[in-house]
């Protein structure tokens, strides 16, 4: 099988990438009307390459009796010839091989397929790296185990200072969440990290594959152990295309000039290699394409597939738009947006005729009859400096017998959603708030999440509360839910809070922290902050002892320039005290309407559960583990929490190998979803696995999360507001399937944003040093995390100055031994030994490539950088 990395040019034109060049005689890669191809094949018939779909009714019975499995299709983005679905029991992935066996279907799917023979499962040798038999190449940590309560930035608001630090926009401003991250945020293409340490053939991504790896199985695959075979499908029918059929690319001729083809179609080739390449009609390009192509060679494009063909390598699409050029960052958010479905177009005018329409707007008589008026009470809102949408206010007040009364206060999002009107539906169809690292974009229209709904300071506001009476320890003796009028004092950063938590004792100059409204002082607000801090962190300590666990991952903040809107720094997004305290009301709050809700309607509660992590993965960890000599339990959520903070020191190289092990206990993590209790029978599956609780919902942040409106509507039904809902179960768990997907959608778009930025950043301020430590030793490469910025790379021997490399296995570690060229050719090379979670310097740095950046090791003991051994190799 030819490589599938296009700089070897090693298969004729027409082959798409992962498909063996050999197809038969017929015309590879012919396509709409190609002659040529038909006159050669037998009576006038082209030769199919795919196989024709099985029919619903097929499918459907396959499904019933067990003959077929579905799946979401996922496609490693390293070596997309390997595709890979789910096994339904939780063991190893179901292996999919090459483009043919992937049947059309694209990355993100929902397919159905048919197992092969055993004797064309793929082998795993006892000494393959195992790594490779798992396709979990993107991460989908649930916010809930990771978190930090993110700054969401204010593109506006640049006027203050000509730099405006903006954080990497991970959507939590709300934290059961721990006020989110995505995890992994720049996973370079999102490589997969080596965990179980076993070597695995050539694994240098510049050399052609070796017949080794995955090839069918020989004549005495008897003798092999069941462990060493993993199960192998083909794709028969595409149940969802859940891909948005669109990818961002570059447009070029045909290679031949001659073919009937080249008269018509251009060919159109995506950026990301999981995507076919498509003919595109010549009348949908620019009209000097075809007699100056070249000027075209960095014009990022967007394409739609609109067919592909059982009888061609090469889909077939139309050219929707030039972007413009490739590297920058419009071009490529907007590229960005596009390939994960996200409408970022402007709100039509029959939305905007859902709002109110005399500006400005004020809070109707007979709401005050309606709600309890909060208004005369000291409430504020804690947010990133930036934010704009402010979705949740906090209030603390003393009781007389030493306990508090303490509210969460909600914006009534639902209040200005009429349901089933065209603001709904559009709401309802985005499903989230996108936060890129430049820019938002909004569920809701800004009248609404900017201006109507958030909850500024001296301002009236419509909100959903959940107020407590707490024991200083957190303890629950009473709650009330309702809707509320509120009018909060003052809007807090996190660094106001921040600074109130740190010094207890000592008032903060007024000139530090923000405008306060007349009726409230600063100290009655400092007092409510520490009550608060004082509340949460017995809430926390809980949480913890009850067995929750937290996965905080790194998180990169940018510094943009106002002018330009490039980065100019970056930085680690730090968690502190004000984000956890945010975090622990928030988690409360979700906690309590969950379980009001699901008390109210058992059949139609909108939830959200976490299933625990993929066994095959964990025992994979579990192993490797074992290998390492760390002392890990596995065994809960809350076990694994512990064995993270108890088995390292704080020192240097503990806390480095904390982040890598963390980084490595992420993997076998599934993603948290939503569903509809009415549609899950067991109710053991509703359980949320990290947070180790056994009903959990959104609710805190609707301004930004269609799950939380859903939710609101629910708890008004509740509690007698409104009609019960006449939403049939199948029909909530739609809207929940929908959200799911969004979610995990924007969750892309905000890796890949943040991705951009700092590809730009190495591009722009470049080459970047940092320390990185060693997480999967292969024999040509490692992988490092770099420490500075949360970044994952591969470092490739062969792009090093080294005489030579070695690598071997001790005991069951891998270990890498590098021969480096001595800079004075006197001198002996100097060896350097790579192992799992070795320390090491690296350098990223841009290649000519448009946004790619490699990383290169440092020579031990030199200053400087070390130079590649040949411009052209490296």
């Amino acid at each position: 099988m030819s490589h599938p990395d296009c700089r070897l040019n090693l298969r004729p034109l027409g082959t798409p990438r992962g498909v063996s060049s050999v197809v038969g005689p017929h015309g590879v890669g012919a396509s709409p009307g190609d002659k040529k191809a038909k006159s050669k094949s037998v009576r006038g018939k082209k030769k199919s390459i795919f196989e024709t779909y099985m029919s619903k009714e097929d499918v459907s019975e396959g499904l019933k009796r067990g003959t077929l499995i579905q799946g979401v299709l996922r496609i490693n983005p390293k070596k997309f010839h390997e595709a890979f679905i789910p096994s339904p029991d939780g063991d190893r992935d179901i292996f999919i091989d090459g483009v043919v066996a992937r049947n059309r279907a694209l990355n993100g799917d929902l397919v159905v397929v048919k197992l092969l023979p055993e004797e064309q499962w793929k082998v795993i040798k006892p000494e393959s790296n195992d790594k490779e038999t798992e396709g979990t190449d993107e991460l989908d940590l649930p916010e809930e185990l990771c978190g930090s309560h993110l700054p969401q930035q204010s593109v506006k608001g640049y006027n203050d200072s000509p730099d405006v630090i903006i954080e990497a926009q991970f959507d939590d401003s709300d934290s059961e969440d721990g006020h989110g991250n995505t995890q992994n945020v720049l996973v370079d293409g999102v490589q997969k990290l080596s965990v179980c340490v076993h070597d695995k053939g050539k694994e240098d991504a510049d050399a052609p594959v070796t017949k080794d790896e995955s090839t069918s199985m020989s004549q005495d695959t008897r003798v092999l152990s069941e462990k060493s075979l993993q199960r192998s499908a083909k794709v028969v029918y595409i149940l969802d295309k859940k891909h948005s059929r669109a990818a961002t690319g570059f447009l070029k001729l045909l290679a031949d000039k001659n073919s009937e083809l080249f008269r018509k179609y251009a060919l159109f080739s995506p950026s990301d290699h999981r995507v076919p390449r498509i003919y595109v009609p010549l009348k949908d390009c620019p009209q000097d394409f075809v007699t100056r192509p070249k000027d075209y060679a960095n014009t990022l494009f967007i394409c739609r597939i609109v067919d592909w063909k059982e009888d061609s390598n090469f889909a077939l699409g139309h050219l929707a738009k030039s972007l413009g050029q490739a590297g920058e960052i419009e071009p490529e958010t907007e590229g960005i947006l596009t390939e994960y479905g996200v409408d970022f177009s402007e709100f039509s005018s029959e939305v905007l005729d859902c709002l109110p329409q005399g500006l400005p707007w004020t809070i109707p008589p007979e709401e005050f009859s309606k709600r309890r008026d909060l208004r005369k009470d000291c409430i504020f809102t804690i947010d990133p400096s930036t934010a704009r949408d402010l979705d949740d206010a906090l209030s603390c007040k003393p009781l007389a017998d030493g306990n508090f009364e303490v509210g969460v206060h909600i914006a009534d999002v639902s209040y200005f959603v009429p349901e089933g009107s065209p603001l709904d539906k559009v709401a309802a169809e985005r499903a989230t708030s996108v936060y890129l690292v430049q820019k938002v974009v909004p569920m809701l229209p800004r009248l609404l999440c900017e201006e109507l709904c958030s909850l500024h300071p001296m301002t009236d506001k419509l909100t959903f509360s959940v107020i407590w009476t707490l024991t200083p320890e957190g303890k629950i003796l009473g709650e009330w839910f309702g809707r509320t009028i509120i009018r909060s004092c003052t809007k807090l950063s996190y660094e106001h809070a921040q600074s109130m938590i740190e010094s207890p004792t000592k008032k903060i100059p007024e000139k530090e922290l923000p405008p306060i409204s007349p009726e409230h002082t600063s100290e009655e607000v400092h007092q409510a902050v520490l009550n608060l801090h004082g509340i949460a962190k017995e809430l926390r300590k809980q949480r913890f002892v009850d067995g929750a666990l937290r996965l905080d991952q790194l998180k990169l903040a940018f510094t943009l320039d106002h002018e330009t809107g490039l980065p100019q720094g970056c930085h680690i997004y730090e968690y502190r005290d004000s984000n956890k305290l945010v975090e622990e009301f928030m988690l409360l709050a979700n906690m309590a309407v969950a379980h009001k809700t699901y008390r109210a309607f058992p059949e139609r509660a909108l939830l959200r559960r976490h299933p625990p992590p993929q066994t095959k993965m964990l025992n994979d960890l579990m192993e490797f583990c074992d290998q390492m000599g760390l002392p890990m339990d596995f065994s809960s959520a809350g076990a694994l929490n512990k064995s993270l903070t108890k088995t390292f020191g704080d020192d240097k190289y503990s806390l480095a190998r904390k982040e890598v092990l963390t980084n490595m206990c992420s993997r076998p993590m599934q993603m948290a979803l939503y569903f509809c209790s009415g549609t899950l029978r067991d109710q053991a599956q509703f359980r949320h696995y990290a947070l180790n609780v056994p009903l959990y919902t959104h609710f805190t942040s609707p301004i930004r999360r269609f799950a939380d409106v859903l939710v609101h509507r629910l708890l008004a039904a509740t509690l007698g507001y409104r009609e019960r809902p006449d939403l049939e179960p199948d029909a909530l768990q739609k809207q929940a399937d929908h959200c799911n997907d969004r979610r995990m959608a924007s969750k892309r778009v905000q890796e890949l944003s943040t991705g951009l930025f700092f590809a730009i950043l190495v591009k722009e301020s470049g080459p970047l040093e940092s320390e990185a430590m060693v997480l999967g030793v292969l024999n040509q490469a490692f992988d490092v995390l770099v420490l500075r910025y949360g970044v994952q790379k591969r470092v490739y021997c062969n792009a090093l100055p080294l005489r030579s490399h070695h690598f071997q296995r001790v005991g069951k570690k891998p270990e890498l031994t590098l021969f480096w060229e001595p800079e004075d050719l006197e001198q002996e090379p100097v060896q350097q030994v790579v192992t799992i979670f070795s320390l090491v310097e690296v350098v990223l740095r841009a290649e000519t490539s448009a946004l790619k950046y490699s990383a290169i090791l440092k020579r031990p003991g030199s200053e400087g950088l070390p130079g590649p051994k040949d411009e052209e190799e490296a």
